[in-house]
């Protein structure tokens, strides 16, 4: 049994606001319960309730360490999509290339679209909430009556005020006013707090568009269809892919790689109705082949339809005063919250650090990859069905299971940045099951 004595100053509580209720906000909440039970924390969300859609996403390098000391990697494990790999295809649907599953021990790079970590992002969301409701509700059977955590949908921050030493005074949607002794912004790339808190010139600078435009959306699942993940290079720049999984829905990912000629067009496109989009959408797409044609029908009545610009937010700096901004609001998530407990609530100190601390990986982490920008598969139709017969026949003499395996030896250049570790968070062991 440890025996730790804490100081008055340790054991302070932090009055703390949380914008957003997607994965990053959550997650952060537990941090900070774990950190200190005794803080007041309240996550706003501005949907009305909380949002369990969305696509696949995967878990691997430090988010592994990360979730496992949370306690949550079980969780996690019993919400994994059976997706069983990736292939290349043409228009015809004809097998050109196959990658196999990335593991999560398996270290360098890879072609490897499949991780071994792969679910849903509202399975993730999901557990990171009930794990705050069950942490909240732990502290209150030990016996802890200071602090507490409360979650309100359908708000939204329309004012900052730090105009006092105090910390941020916050006007709400609703009408309420509050003062935080921290504000923090987990409200994704086109962050609100972040525009309110740092000004929209600074926002707006901060946006950098790729010139890639995606639509997501779900559509149901044929009998025929297995658990790979395909790819389709169109002419004109287009790309689609679609996953599976053991789910039964067909998730869809259209892509109109850099264009210039529609990039102005497709920027203009966010402003219009959702039905104006689809539309939109469907004259990009009704031509590009392989299952396009039912692709474009089943997003017509989708009702997850989602659409945006590809972009990165780099930030000058991650806070401004008290607001700081976390996940893609400022472009990269990470374990902020150890920084908060490290310098004992000096809310100040936290944030500098903090700051400091998320330069290395955001640099590593924002370098775009080869091909990232439509460079990989040429845009014409000649050049395609050339760059398909070669894939194809690389395929068949194996030269795809030899390239994926060599490019796995190499060590990753995004492994640089060594997760720090924070005793003060009390978290579990990363050895822990």
């Amino acid at each position: 049994m440890r025996v730790s004595i804490a100081s008055p100053k340790a054991t302070m509580s932090l009055k703390i606001l949380i914008v957003g209720a997607g994965v990053c906000g959550p997650a952060l909440a537990l941090l900070l319960q774990k950190s200190n039970p005794k803080h007041s924390i309240t996550v706003i969300e501005r949907y009305p309730s909380l949002r369990t859609g969305g696509q696949q996403i995967d878990l691997k390098a430090q988010g592994i360490p990360i979730v496992k000391k949370m306690g949550l990697l079980e969780a996690i494990r019993s919400h994994l999509v059976a997706e069983t790999g990736m292939e290349l295809v043409d228009t015809n649907g004809k097998r050109l290339m196959h990658f196999g599953v990335q593991g999560a021990d398996q270290g360098g790079r890879s072609l490897a679209l499949t991780n071994e970590y792969e679910f849903m992002r509202g399975d993730m969301v999901k557990i990171f909430y009930d794990a705050t409701i069950a942490e909240r509700a732990e502290a209150e059977r030990n016996g802890e009556k200071e602090g507490g955590l409360k979650y309100e949908f359908g708000t939204t921050v329309t004012a900052l005020d730090q105009s006092s030493d105090n910390g941020v005074a916050v006007t709400l949607s609703n009408g309420q006013t509050a003062q935080y002794d921290l504000v923090v912004a987990a409200d994704g790339q086109g962050s609100r707090t972040r525009r309110l808190a740092f000004g929209e010139e600074v926002s707006t600078e901060a946006f950098k568009g790729l010139g890639v435009h995606a639509a997501y959306f779900n559509i149901p699942r044929l009998s025929t269809e297995d658990n790979l993940a395909r790819i389709h290079f169109a002419p004109d720049s287009r790309m689609v892919m679609t996953r599976t999984g053991n789910r039964p829905i067909t998730q869809v990912y259209f892509f109109l790689m850099k264009d210039k000629e529609r990039n102005e067009t497709m920027k203009k496109m966010y402003k219009e109705s959702q039905e104006k989009q689809k539309e939109i959408w469907t004259e990009v797409y009704e031509d590009a082949g392989w299952e396009c044609e039912r692709f474009v029908k089943g997003m017509k009545t989708a009702e997850d339809f989602y659409a945006c610009e590809i972009a990165q937010v780099k930030m000058p700096r991650l806070h401004t005063g008290r607001v700081v901004l976390l996940g893609d609001a400022g472009y990269c998530p990470s374990p902020f919250t150890g920084e908060l407990a490290r310098n004992k609530n000096d809310v100040s100190a936290a944030l500098t650090a903090y700051d400091k601390l998320m330069r290395q990986p955001i640099t590593e982490y924002q370098k775009l990859g080869p091909g990232t920008e439509g460079g990989f598969y040429p845009s014409s139709a000649l050049g395609i069905r050339i760059v398909n017969n070669i894939l194809w026949t690389l395929s068949c003499f194996r030269v795809d299971k030899a390239i994926q395996w060599i490019h796995g030896m190499f060590p990753a250049e995004q492994g640089k940045w060594l997760l720090p570790e924070y005793p003060e968070l009390n978290l579990g062991s990363e050895n822990a099951k």
